[in-house]
Parts: C-alpha cells; structure tokens; sequence
C-alpha cells in the first residue's frame, strides 16, 4: 500500500507506472476500470482513462465536474496505491496458457479482496468536539492489471501478472451525507490480514481449476513449475512503486529520478504472442526436455494425499503461532496466521476458519473501538499465577539490615541500595535507565549482602549479558537464566540466598514464573534490575512491567545518567528515558543530531561519518531498526572501508546462518522447510546430539528428512519443534578489520566460549580457511573455521542485538522505509548507547518523530480483561443511570448483545 501525496504525484505515477508505462507495450497491460460503490453512487463506474484519473487525482467528480471532498489543498493525501502480486509460478502459467481463465481467477480474488478494504473503509468525525472515526463502507478506485515486469538490461520483460488498485482518498459518509476524505491508517496496518485473504482466494480458486499449491513462505506456488525456471523469470519483480515506498522516496522529481535509473531500453514492436514465444524459448533452452505447453504438464495432475487439515486445526496453529511471542494480539493478526495454514486445501474456505475462530471458547475477545484484541483464558491464567506469586512473597522476610551501614554511593543509587537490603518483601524491582550505574550499585549491594551472610547468584537472560558484561565487571560466576533453570545443584546453592536478575526486562512470563516459584522453594530473595522502557522479551509477556504495574511490585527508580558527559546529550537521553519522547526528538535537532538524507543515496552520509568517527580511534555503533536495512548499510560500509585501506582487500567466504525465527508452530509444520535449510538441535533428541547440525534434504506431508555430514538420513522429529531451531545457509566474504557478530553460542577451535551477541574483530584470515578474531577489550583472541556458520557482519546491527552495549558515537540510519519497526523503544535503546553523541539519519523528520512517539509496550492479558471489565462496567453504569432518570420503563433493558464476539467471556471468580 503506496501513499500518493499530491494530485501531480498521482498524476505522474498514473503515466509512469499505471497506465502506458514504456515497458507495457502494445497488448501487455490491460485497460484500467474505475470500481467501488462510492464510484457506483457518483455513476463514474468504466474504464480508467486518464481524464477520469485526473479528476479524480484533482479531487473533482469526472461525470460532473464538481468538487468531491469539502477540503481542498494543493498537498493532500490524493490515494494509494495497493498492489496485488501473483506467485512467479502463476505469473509463467498464465504466460504460457492459451486462454484467459488464469486471469480471470486472479482478477476475481483481486476483486474480492478489494470489497474487503472497502467494507472497512471509514472516515474521520470532528464535529462538536467530537474526535472519532465512522464506519462508511465506500470507495472509488481504478484498478489496473499488468502482465509483465519492468524488463532488465535490455532483455524482454519477464512475465509478471500482477494489478495495481488505485484507491482514491473519498469515502461516502452517510450520517453527514456528503463525500469525505477517508481514513486509511486501520487498512494499511491491516494489509498482512487483507494479503492472505488474498492469496487464500487465489490458491483456492486454482486448486478447482485442476492445479496443485504447495507454500512458499508467506505465499504459495503451483507444483510442477521447476524452481530453476521460477529463477530465470525473476530478474524484477518489483515496481517503480514498490522501490520508492522501500527508500521512502515520495517527491515527484525524485520518482521521475529514479524511474530513469531504473528503466530499461523500450521493447517496440513486441505484441503479447511474441513475448510468449520468447519465454517458451527460454525455458525449452533451460529445461530441453520439458513440453512446449508447460500449462497442461501441471493441471490437472492427479491428486495426491492431503494434509488432514480442518478450520479447528488452522486455528490451533495460528494460536500457537501468535500467542508464543505475545500475551495479546489483534484478532486479524490470528486470522491472517489461521488463512495462510489454510493454504492449499480448497475444502477450508476463508468463512469456516473466521467462524471457528470467533465461536473458539479458548479466545478471550475484547472489541476496542473498531478492532478486536485477543487472548487465551491459558494466557489470563499464567499471568495471574504469576502475579499471585510475587504477591505472597510480600512481607514474607526478614530485612537483611535494620541499620544500613555508611554507602559509597549516594543519591538515586544508594536509595535503590537501601531499599534492597531493607525490604522485608521476597521480590523487589530497581528500574534503572540506560547508563544510570545499574552495574555499579549491584556491586555494592552484593558486597553489603555478603556481609550479612548472604550469597549472592548473579543472572541475567542473554549470554552476552551474564558471561560476558557481568563477568568483565566482576561478577565472575554470573550464569544466564535458562541455566539456572535447568542446574538443580545452582537451584540448591539458592537457600535462604539472594539472586539478582540483571537485565530482568527480558523475562517472559514463563521464565519469570519459573523464578518465583524457585525463590519461594528455596526461601530465597529476587531482585529484578531492569528497564522496561527498553526492549522487552522476544517470548510472550513482559514480565517485569506487568509485576510492576499490575503487581503492584514497588520498584526503586534510578534515573541520574551518568554515561553520557555532555549535558545537552544527557538531556535527550534522559527525556527519552522517560518517555518523553518529543521533547528529546526536538532537542536532537536542536544540536544537529538529525541529519537529512538523500532518498536515491540514503546511506552515503552516514557511512562517510561511521567511517571518519573510525579514523579518529572512536568506538562507534551503527545501527539500523530492520535486518534488511542493517545489510544494505553494512555492504556501502565494507566498500568504504576497503577503499579506505582499513579493511583488507584479501577476502574468504565463510558460512552465514541465519535464523528464520520460526515459531514451534511454524518448525511443526512441514511445508515450512526447504532443501538446503540447516536445523541445529538445541537439546538431546533419541539418535541426534545437542548442537549437532543436519541439512534439510527432502520435503512432503510424510516426513522432512535430513542428513548430517556422515551421510545419515533421518527425519526431522517436527513434534519436538521446541528442541531445535531452523536456519537459511548463505555465504558472506571476511577480511582482516572486518567487524563480526556471534549469534549463536558456542565454542572456538580452542574450546574458548562464545556468547550470542559478542561483537569481535578480525584480525587475519588464512588460506585455509581460519578466521582469527579479538576482543577489541578484553584482548582475548579466538580462532574459527569458515563453516563455523553462527556469524554475521557487526559493522551494522539492529537496536535489539545493540542493546547492553556502550560506544562513543552512535549512528541511526532510520529511512521511511524502517518506520514500521520504530517505536519508543528502539528509539530509546539506539540513542542510549552512545557516550558522546547520537546521529540519526532519516529522509522525513516529522513522521519518523510520530513513529519515534509509539511507546512499543506490548499489552497484557489481565490489563485487556481488565480494559473490558471496565468497559462493560461503565456500559452497566450508564445503563443504570438512564434508569435512574426513566422510572415509567416498564421492564429492564436487556443484558449486552450475547451475539458479539465477546460472548466467551464468563470470567471465573478472581479474574
């Protein structure tokens, strides 16, 4: 979904892009129809001609000439621009079909898919004081459907079926009776929900035509179309359009700009039956064996056994899928999980799966506004276990002193001090903010508890933060939690002690849960040293909030910075600490912190920076919100680096894996596995070995087989999908002054230890293949093979693997492209970690601040069913108060309508 930001924008994408674009030539497009019921009522239903487009563009009825909306502005949002793309395999089947019905169904799904947005169109209320949105119903666009791609050096067009639905801002409000501008926010978060209706409709409406899917990803693709083939027709795939929403480019020029650097020589003359000619050649000299019709060779194949899958099963998987890295989650977000297991069995429509899921008595259902959130009476419950837990310890102990002796420390942290060793309660939180001496006031607390008789075991989530930060500042047998968790000789040690969780924010309920019920076991105090207004937990729950806020936990806040020296910098941190993030926003531009960047060269400013800061022997930290973005800023890093002489021109290629981050949802389905992927075993499975690393050979509904270097074929145990994890294998070159990451732990040709997150310099590459590595430090050196795998370029990373870390200059590459992974935490955690300065590097200032403002927490489920309660409360309050005001109503009002979504909600006593 593209915002178009002036009528001239639109304009210009309309002859660009959308309609006789110099890569559709003569019957390769097809003619444009305006759509919508909105275009229905303004009787301007038909073909999309470039006055009708203009019009509308201009914000003026084409059948009257009369002004649409009441507001009328030179830049004003004119549409957008939401683009439907085939799978390649499709795309190459309709290309070599000698009819239309591939089209026909791809435009039906467009079509019904579009009727979707169009239910949920709404619009803005503002009158009387009124701040709201209103549900309309209504909209005008122009759709238009393309069949092949922007071609490449030269070459034909590759085919590429796709429509491009240009939705224009108007919407009718029937209340107010007259045309507003819409209100888009709510579609365009929902597109993830609105695509896989998408792609369920067309994978359904293929499978009746004869056709077999099988998943690829997120998406699908018809099997019997040979992956090698699906290769040669995808030399672009992307639009002018999509180019310039990923670098965030919306200035007229600009596209006109970058539309020239991208463009290929015209293709005259070529009508649609030469370019299949073509393509039918390219594949017979690719595959000399295969059919010339390649369409019939994939229909109609016989039918094979079915995943035995059902709408209960399709939610049950998009349950497990969501609800494993959040305690809440929006009902269409489920949905679009539930949709895409779906995939591939046409029995299972798109309205059996959404009615299961609405009448599944597991899911809470809360309706905000006009958006349902969503948890699991199991979810409710583990929360509220844990709660309960932390509450019985309160007032349980013994303080440790009743005097507190003379401290080292003194303001924010010597009370944080005092209130750990005076506290009678099992369980006490410090908050500290980045760079307040967290590490420093453990130091003495542990000193003083040592004093008292107390052991103290040190913990922490990651390995970087226990074996490597808290191990360097002197905390030498500082463990992680998960080996605390599964050491019952280090549970031992814990009776009558204390154990101190350091970087507690990274709890999920499920490991905090498991703490408190130790500590209750063994008598012993935790306490939870965090900040919660950094990045919370990749699993579910953010535990060391909820124990705070929903608890009722008291907590000793720490907030004095004393990593950054420079006052004006300590300013913006501390604003940020707290929230506040506008303030810190506008002081950052007040000391020149936020720098403008070029869309078509959005890296070239800060690479020159990062590399001028290295030249002056500074640390720096470069970091971006998104992995994609991380990488195309480290490959401009490495070329400057090298031309710069510090980096060295020999170069090795080594093994990179990179974590999929599958779910235990989505490791249990088969059809998630690729050849050539590598699972590695995080515990021990009968017949395989902890750690042990096997490549994924073979795919199907019987079984993913998978072999090791031994040449041993087994299948993979998919029901034990906690045990393992699942990796894509690629190739990444190393030198000498490259700057690499770990990102699994593990253990050197020397047996020395490496923690996930561990950032170390390459200080020699050999021809064999051995990569040497320092801590910059520590001085520590290790020693890897160039299979080792688990390692990335550092030169770049995101704000999650920055976080814990402390550098003199920081630098944010933050294009428009990243703002969906920018909130107040990201924001927070990138600026924090620099001493002396942060630069942020961003082509829009105004909406990377609205993004910057999202404060990221994620909601609980007690705090969504207490929303509710109040809700209804409020609901009943009022109920009775037009009673109140009526006494001649002859009977009571009915209870609240048993018939919505949040009819499940017979809460048990105490929730």
């Amino acid at each position: 979904m593209i915002q178009s930001i002036s009528a001239a924008h639109a304009k210009a994408y309309f002859s660009q892009s959308l309609d006789k674009s110099d890569y559709y030539i003569d019957d390769q497009e097809l003619n444009g129809k305006i759509q919508g019921r909105l275009a229905e009522r303004l009787g301007i239903t038909g073909p999309a001609t470039k006055e009708s487009f203009f019009a509308l563009s201009e914000n003026v009825n084409p059948a009257t000439g009369e002004q649409l909306t009441a507001r009328q502005r030179e830049e004003r949002t004119v549409g957008y621009d939401i683009n439907f793309h085939c799978p390649k395999s499709v795309s190459i089947l309709h290309a070599l079909s000698k009819d239309d019905h591939l089209l026909e169904l791809f435009h039906d799904s467009v079509k019904e898919t579009m009727k979707d947005i169009e239910r949920d169109s709404k619009t803005r209320v503002r009158k009387k004081g009124a701040y709201d949105d209103r549900e309309t119903g209504e909209l005008v666009w122009a759709d238009f459907v393309h069949q092949t791609a922007r071609p490449v050096d030269g070459s034909v067009p590759d085919p590429h079926l796709h429509a491009h639905c240009f939705v224009f801002n108007a919407t009718w409000d029937e209340q107010e009776e007259r045309i507003k501008a819409g209100q888009f926010r709510d579609i365009n978060r929902d597109m993830p929900y609105y695509q896989a209706r998408f792609h369920k409709r067309l994978s359904d409406n293929l499978i009746k035509e004869g056709y077999e899917i099988r998943r690829a990803g997120k998406s699908f693709e018809v099997t019997g179309v040979p992956k090698n083939v699906i290769a040669l027709f995808s030399k672009r795939t992307d639009e002018i359009g999509r180019i310039a929403k990923e670098k965030g480019i919306t200035d007229i020029d600009e596209l006109g700009a970058l539309g020239a650097r991208t463009r290929s020589k015209k293709q005259k003359g070529l009508s649609m039956s030469e370019l299949k000619t073509e393509w039918k050649r390219q594949i017979k000299e690719l595959e000399p064996d295969k059919d010339d019709d390649g369409n019939s060779a994939v229909r109609f194949s016989t039918e094979k056994q079915k995943d035995k899958l059902s709408p209960e099963l399709c939610v049950d998987h998009a349950m497990l899928h969501g609800f494993e890295r959040a305690s809440v989650m929006h009902d269409r977000r489920l949905l679009d999980a539930a949709y895409r297991h779906s995939i591939g069995d046409s029995s299972i429509s798109l309205e059996d799966v959404t009615s299961h899921f609405q009448q599944d008595d597991r899911i809470i259902h809360v309706k905000d506004k006009f958006r349902t959130m969503c948890t699991t009476r199991q979810v409710l419950s583990e929360e509220q276990k844990m709660v309960k837990l932390a509450r019985e310890g309160q007032g349980k102990l013994k303080p440790l002193y009743s005097q507190v002796p003379e401290l080292f420390l003194n303001g924010q942290q010597a009370e944080a001090v005092r209130h750990v060793l005076t506290t009678p309660h099992r369980v006490s939180i410090i908050r500290g903010a980045a760079g307040t001496g967290k590490t420093t006031l453990m130091k003495e607390a542990a000193s003083l508890m040592k004093k008292a008789g107390k052991q103290v075991i040190v913990v922490a989530p990651t390995a970087q933060a226990s074996r490597g930060v808290l191990r360097e500042e002197g905390f030498d047998k500082a463990e992680t939690v998960a080996t605390l968790l599964q050491n019952k000789k280090m549970q031992d040690k814990l009776k009558d002690q204390v154990l101190w969780v350091d970087e507690a924010g990274l709890l999920g309920t499920k490991d905090m849960t498991s703490l408190l019920e130790l500590v209750t076991k063994q008598n012993a105090r935790l306490i939870l040293g965090g900040d919660t207004r950094q990045h919370s937990s990749v699993i579910r729950g953010d535990a060391l909030r909820i124990l705070n806020t929903v608890g009722g936990i008291k907590t000793a806040e720490v907030s004095k910075i004393y990593r950054q020296k420079n006052f004006e910098f300590r300013s913006v941190v501390e604003d940020l600490s707290k929230g506040n993030v506008k303030d810190g926003f506008e002081k950052l531009d007040q000391i020149q912190s936020i720098q403008n960047i070029d869309p078509l060269k959005p890296n070239d400013l800060i690479v020159g920076d990062y590399i001028e800061a290295v030249k002056k022997g500074k640390s720096a930290l470069v970091i971006a919100p998104t992995h994609q973005q991380g990488d195309e800023v480290t490959d401009e890093i490495r070329k400057k680096l090298k031309s710069a002489g510090l980096v060295g021109k020999k170069e090795i290629s080594a093994s990179r894996f990179k974590n999929l981050n599958l779910t235990e949802a989505e490791k249990a389905d088969w059809r998630n596995f690729q050849p050539g992927q590598v699972v590695q075993f995080n515990q021990n499975v009968p017949g395989i070995k902890r750690g042990s690393l096997w490549n994924v050979t073979t795919t199907s509904n019987k079984a993913v087989m998978i072999s090791n270097d031994d040449n041993q074929l087994i299948p993979l145990p998919v029901e034990k999908s906690s045990q393992f994890e699942v990796y894509s294998k690629s190739e990444i070159g190393i030198s000498k002054g490259d700057i690499i990451r770990i990102t699994r732990n593990g253990f050197d040709e020397k047996d020395s230890r490496l923690n996930n997150g561990q950032i170390l310099e390459v200080v020699g590459v050999k021809k064999k293949g051995d990569i040497m590595l320092r801590n910059k430090f520590s001085k520590e050196s290790y020693q890897l093979k160039k299979d080792y795998g688990h390692i990335a370029h550092a030169h770049c990373i995101t704000s999650h693997a920055s976080q814990g870390k402390t550098v003199d200059e920081v630098f944010i590459s933050q294009p428009a492209a990243t703002f969906p992974a920018t909130d107040a935490k990201q924001f927070y955690v990138s600026v924090s970690r620099a001493r002396e300065r942060a630069r942020i590097y961003t082509d829009d200032k105004e909406q990377l601040l609205h993004h910057a403002s999202q404060m990221g927490d994620r909601m609980s489920a007690i705090e969504l069913v207490s929303k509710r309660n109040k809700s209804e409360e409020m609901a009943q309050q009022h109920i009775r108060d037009e009673m109140s005001r009526s006494p001649a109503l002859p009977e009571k009002p009915k209870n609240i309508d048993k018939s919505s979504p949040t009819r499940h909600q017979d809460y048990e006593p105490g929730i």
